[in-house]
C-alpha cells in the first residue's frame, strides 16, 4: 500500500506556524496606578455620573445640564456601566456605558437603521465616555476602550459600537474601528443632544488578528498586556443567555480596517 507524505506545502504550512508561535510576545502582568471596575453601589454610580457630567461640560455645556444625575439606562439589567478609580485617593478618574442587544435593541437604533449583516449579530453599544482632565488621561481612555473590549469578549459579544462626533472618531479609526454606514454618513443621535455622530463597529472576534497584520502600536497593550486592575468579572457573571444570531454576508467596506 502506498503511503501518503505531507505535501511540501503542508509542511511549510507547519514551519510558518512554529515560527509564528515562537515569535509571538509573551504575555506580561501590568499594574496601573487605577482600577476599572463595574458600578456595584449607589455610591460608585454617583462618582460615574460626577466623571460624565464634568466630562461632557467642557465641550456640550448645556447638554451637559441633563447629565447630572444617574440616567434609566444607568440601572437596566442590560448595561453595565464602568468607573475608573484613583488607587492613591479613591477619586473617579473616567466611566463608560455598556449596553447590550440581548433584551432590547441599543439606543443607537433609535436613529438609525443599522445594516442587516451587523443588526442580525450580537452587538454592545459604549455611550457615556468620559475622562477627567490631567496627565492620566490619555492612559485612562485606552484602559476603559481595553476594559470594554473584555466585557464585550467575557459576554460573548460580536460587535462593540459607538457614536463618535468629528474630529473623535479619528482617534477610532486608529484603533480600528470602522464607520458601517454607507458613504461614511453620520447622523444625529438623539441621545447625544442631537450632535451629528459616525456610526464605528469594531469586530470583537478578528481584533487580534487585525492588529497583528496592521503591526498596529497598541497590539501588546489589547493583546499581550494582562492588567489585574481591570474586572469587569461581576456582568459577565449575570450574563442574559446568548439569542441565536444568523450571520450573514459582510460587505467589504465595513471589514476594510484603517492602520494606525
Amino acid at each position: 500500500m502506498q503511503v501518503q507524505h505531507p505535501s511540501v506545502f503542508e509542511e511549510l504550512k507547519k514551519v510558518d506556524a512554529l515560527v509564528d508561535a515562537h515569535n509571538e510576545p509573551e504575555m506580561v502582568v501590568e499594574r496601573l496606578p487605577f482600577t476599572v471596575r463595574v458600578v456595584r453601589s449607589e455610591e460608585d454610580l454617583l462618582k460615574a455620573v460626577s466623571v460624565r457630567h464634568s466630562a461632557y461640560a467642557r465641550h456640550m455645556p448645556t447638554f451637559a445640564e441633563m447629565l447630572k444625575d444617574p440616567e434609566e439606562d444607568d440601572t437596566r439589567s442590560d448595561t453595565a456601566v464602568l468607573l475608573a478609580e484613583s488607587k492613591l485617593d479613591g477619586s473617579a478618574l473616567g466611566t463608560a456605558r455598556i449596553q447590550t442587544n440581548r433584551v432590547r435593541p441599543l439606543n443607537m437604533e433609535r436613529s438609525t437603521d443599522l445594516p442587516k449583516w451587523i443588526s442580525s449579530q450580537s452587538m454592545a453599544e459604549i455611550r457615556r465616555f468620559g475622562i477627567v482632565r490631567g496627565s492620566e488621561g490619555g492612559l485612562v481612555k485606552m484602559v476603559l476602550v481595553k476594559a470594554c473590549f473584555l466585557y464585550c469578549e467575557l459576554n460573548e459579544i460580536d460587535w462593540a459600537l459607538l457614536g463618535a462626533r468629528p474630529p473623535l472618531n479619528r482617534s477610532y479609526e486608529k484603533l480600528m474601528f470602522s464607520d458601517i454606514l454607507d458613504g461614511n454618513t453620520y447622523v444625529p443621535l438623539p441621545a447625544e443632544n442631537n450632535v451629528p455622530h459616525h456610526v464605528m463597529a469594531f469586530e470583537i472576534g478578528t481584533g487580534k488578528v487585525r492588529w497583528t497584520e496592521a503591526s498596529h502600536p497598541m497590539l501588546n497593550f489589547f493583546s499581550y498586556t494582562h492588567h489585574p486592575d481591570i474586572d469587569v468579572q461581576y456582568m459577565a457573571a449575570h450574563k442574559v443567555p446568548r439569542l441565536p444570531t444568523k450571520r450573514l454576508q459582510k460587505s467589504e467596506s465595513a471589514h476594510g480596517s484603517i492602520q494606525g
